[in-house]
């Protein structure tokens, strides 16, 4: 199953500061925005994303259909090929996506130790 780039989604409390500190720990803006009380980080290959406000706890995320800079691959596995073999495996998707629909789509899984995973298509 290809499940496309992967990040950590951090809830952070300080947009300003945690931008400030993982700079210094060599991480560049690749996404997102001050004012969208977001950002998504890179370093090398290692992707963050900087949320304020918008959720508690860290997520673990995954985007089908993109690479790790944000830009489109062309071949992968499409969210709802992902949710239906999710289910085959008996793991509880929460609200189903719609398999008549395309284009962007997200779901959320939670693992057997409560770590919250966001699968997010955007295309």
């Amino acid at each position: 199953m290809k499940l496309g780039a992967f990040s950590v989604s951090l809830s952070v409390k300080d947009l300003k500061a945690s931008k400030q500190f993982y700079e210094k720990l060599g991480f560049t803006v690749l996404g997102g925005g001050m004012d969208k009380n977001y950002l998504i980080m890179k370093n090398e290959n290692a992707l963050i994303g900087l949320f304020q406000g918008m959720f508690e706890g860290n997520i673990m995320t995954f985007n089908p259909g993109w690479d790790e800079n944000g830009k489109d691959i062309a071949s992968f596995d499409d969210i709802r090929e992902i949710q239906q073999h999710l289910k085959g495996e008996g793991i509880e998707t929460g609200k189903e996506i719609d398999p008549k629909t395309s284009g962007p789509a997200s779901m959320m899984i939670t693992d057997p130790d409560g770590n919250v995973i966001l699968i997010d298509q955007h295309r």
